[in-house]
């Protein structure tokens, strides 16, 4: 037992699982209990219910500026990590309505407390979003090799092995695709390949592009949202075989939001439909007709697949739209018409997704899955009004609502594991030939 915590480096303690949560949260509980066990009498009793009351409400306050007044994100907070503030706020109030006329040990426990405090909450928070999975990611050290050096480094270890197929995990690594046609100024990508693609013989495989949410860029789709862990437990029971999964970046830098549209704040429609296919086509070993691509992406990106998957219905086959917006949308909507649309509000209006499929419709062979949390109010909506418009457009639609989870990365797990299966289906990832040239 001892030997296999030291082969645990800390970095990569799980930061969202219950064990190490449940301990943080037994600590901040234990030190809160000592310092309301200290001396009080009924004046310190009626004070410290009151503050925690004021503290809950401070926390309630906080929560509903930031989510609905100032809304820096466009996204609600969930029920989840508004009671997490309230909670804050509240503990923060007893903590300091009896610093006072204490022994000096218990002054210094209720110092201790104040930073337990805020760590349980930052840690409710991130368990109840599931953005930084480990210390590593939170701390912004996780990193990934380029994708010639990892693939060379799979290839290496299969043939040491004996054998001229991989058995192990698919591979995560980074590439620079060239805006050769657009000239948008994109970061790195990263792109997935499963077993089978490290193979000595890889078979053609089915391709996804899949775009990250704003704020964020193309790693969070592996560090916040384990999309690598899903497609190999895919890919180990199906042979080796999983959809390679290519992820550029549709933003340009974490903060910017240029929508998915050629316009004056870079030409992404371009990059994404011209660019990256081009060099996917050049670089990777994939299928080439429509029926094998899907287009795929989070909440802003997840707006971008629906409205690039309904206007390039010649280049992809499917979409994956996983909590996306009802339009495109960056502040305000005068805002978001002089950004992205040069002031034109008719070509504002004819980016809406729902126009667009108006326009393409009937579609003959497009397929759509539409995914949102049942904790998301702002977005569930927009998705199911969506999946209503894919539907009389002659789009074959899947629409799941994830239990339990709001706008956030959780729900990205639930989506991608419900979609595999239909993805796989449609683009014929487990074909004969493909299987047999992975066994």
């Amino acid at each position: 037992m001892n030997s296999l915590l030291s082969d645990i480096n800390p970095l990569d303690l799980n930061l969202i699982d219950a064990p190490l949560l449940a301990a943080l949260y037994g600590v901040t509980g234990l030190v809160l209990l000592l310092v309301l066990l200290g001396p009080t009498g009924v004046r310190r009793a009626v004070m410290t219910v009151i503050g925690a009351v004021v503290g809950a409400a401070a926390g309630w306050l906080l929560a509903w500026l930031v989510s609905d007044v100032w809304d820096p994100w466009g996204v609600s907070l969930s029920i989840g990590t508004r009671l997490w503030t309230e909670a804050l706020g509240a503990s923060v109030a007893i903590v300091l309505l009896n610093l006072r006329g204490q022994v000096r040990w218990r002054r210094v426990v209720a110092m201790c407390a104040l930073p337990l405090c805020l760590l349980s909450a930052a840690a409710g928070i991130n368990a109840d979003v599931g953005q930084f999975p480990t210390l590593r990611v939170a701390l912004g050290l996780a990193s990934f090799p380029q994708l010639d050096q990892a693939l060379a480094t799979a290839r290496s270890d299969t043939l040491a092995a004996g054998t001229t197929t991989s058995t192990g995990d698919g591979i995560v690594g980074t590439v620079t695709i060239p805006a050769t046609v657009s000239g948008f100024a994109a970061r790195p990508a990263l792109v997935y390949l499963p077993p089978a693609a490290t193979a000595a013989n890889p078979p053609a495989l089915p391709v996804v592009e899949m775009l990250s949410g704003q704020p964020g860029s193309p790693s969070d789709v592996f560090t916040a949202g384990g999309l690598a862990r899903i497609l190999d437990r895919y890919a180990q029971a199906h042979s080796g075989l999983a959809p390679i999964v290519v992820v550029p970046d549709q933003l340009g830098s974490p903060t910017s939001n240029p929508m998915c549209v050629n316009s004056a704040r870079g030409r992404v429609d371009t990059y994404l439909t011209i660019d990256v296919p081009a060099w996917i086509r050049a670089h990777l070993h994939v299928k080439d007709q429509p029926s094998a691509w899907t287009i795929a992406g989070f909440s802003q990106g997840g707006t971008c697949s629906i409205q690039l998957g309904a206007a390039h219905p010649e280049l992809y086959g499917n979409i994956l739209d996983i909590a996306g917006e009802l339009v495109p949308r960056n502040g305000s909507e005068a805002h978001t018409v002089a950004a992205g649309f040069y002031g034109d509000a008719a070509a504002y209006a004819a980016a809406a997704p729902a126009a667009i499929l108006a326009v393409h419709a009937p579609y003959t062979a497009l397929g759509a899955i539409f995914v949102a949390g049942d904790g998301d109010p702002r977005f569930l909506p927009g998705v199911r009004t969506l999946a209503d418009a894919a539907a009389r457009a002659g789009v074959d639609t899947h629409l799941f609502v994830s239990p339990g989870t709001a706008h956030d990365w959780h729900t990205v797990d639930y989506a991608w594991t419900k979609a595999l299966p239909i993805i796989a289906a449609r683009t014929a990832l487990l074909a004969p030939d493909n299987v047999g040239m992975t066994g």
